[in-house]
């Protein structure tokens, strides 16, 4: 039984004549005679009781006419929603995304989306650096904002730019008003750090420990937003990658730049790299890389 036959079927049973059936279907009437007559002997048995003057339906035949009816509406429903996916009329895109970057740089990206695909619900788990790998890797998101994996293992990274970390300082911090300042200096004062296993805390200590430093921890929290705030009412200091420059000086803190040494680690897309992305997914993946050009563009910094 094939779509053909059963708008063959359907045509005849609705006008119960061959010849405005004929019309309906831009076929000739032995070309839909051939089609009825396959699939009744698919089905193995008559459809349709026909005469000289008229057409009817066996009672096969009116049990078979509303599943036609609904077998077609669900397919021709099936090709316009994915007419409609292809073309980003509608469709939907999930992508994890580090808090770093998610509460910076993605909202900005999202607008810009949003104003192409109006249409296009987007779904962001705003979720650590480990948390986005696993989700990409189980299929749960298409795309996964990230710093660049260790072991890639099955995964393909695109890196959109190269973080440098930064310290976050009180505002009236006498240190506030220098150009840069080294590890040394920083760790000096009471420091507030990322939750374990924040890929941010890890990287800092690894880095620290190769230089024969360790971090002075005071106060600790899983998120940025609650740092921001801490630094800013004087509880000590922080270190945060520099594309949250602007979301610690919202938050009232203040950010220099740090040496001696130098922390930095690339951030970027992750797919898997065996699996073709939607259509959603390509727009937005496109959105971003345009959107961190735009920035690079705008902000040398």
């Amino acid at each position: 039984m094939t779509l053909k036959q059963l708008r063959a079927f359907l045509a005849v049973a609705q006008t119960r004549s061959f010849a405005q059936a004929s019309e309906r279907l831009h076929l000739s009437q032995p070309a839909l005679s051939l089609t009825i007559k396959a699939l009744e002997d698919s089905l193995g048995g008559r459809l349709l009781s026909r005469t000289t003057r008229s057409v009817t339906l066996t009672p096969e035949g009116e049990s078979l006419e509303p599943l036609a009816r609904q077998l077609l509406a669900d397919w021709d429903n099936a090709e316009e929603m994915l007419r409609l996916r292809f073309t980003l009329q509608l469709g939907k895109v999930s992508v994890a995304a580090m808090p770093s970057f998610a509460g910076n740089p993605l909202p900005a990206t999202l607008k810009v989306f949003r104003g192409r695909y109006p249409q296009v619900n987007v779904t962001v788990h705003d979720v650590i650096h480990e948390q986005v790998i696993e989700m990409v890797r189980n299929r749960r998101v298409e795309l996964g904002i990230a710093f660049e994996p260790d072991a890639p293992d099955g995964l393909a990274f695109d890196a959109l730019y190269t973080d440098r970390f930064v310290a976050v300082l009180p505002p009236d911090s006498a240190l506030a008003g220098r150009p840069r300042l080294s590890w040394a200096e920083l760790l000096e004062e009471d420091f507030i750090a990322l939750q374990r296993p924040s890929t941010v805390r890890l990287l800092l200590e690894r880095h620290l420990a190769a230089h024969g430093e360790r971090l002075p921890i005071a106060f600790e929290s899983h998120q940025l937003a609650t740092i921001g705030r801490m630094v800013a009412s004087g509880l000590g200091v922080s270190v945060v990658p520099s594309l949250c420059i602007r979301q610690m000086r919202e938050l009232g803190a203040r950010c220099v730049a740090l040496h001696e040494p130098v922390i930095e680690r690339r951030l970027g897309l992750l797919t898997l790299a065996d699996h073709e992305l939607s259509t959603a997914a390509q727009a937005l993946r496109e959105v971003l890389l345009e959107s961190i050009d735009a920035h690079r563009l705008s902000d040398p910094s």
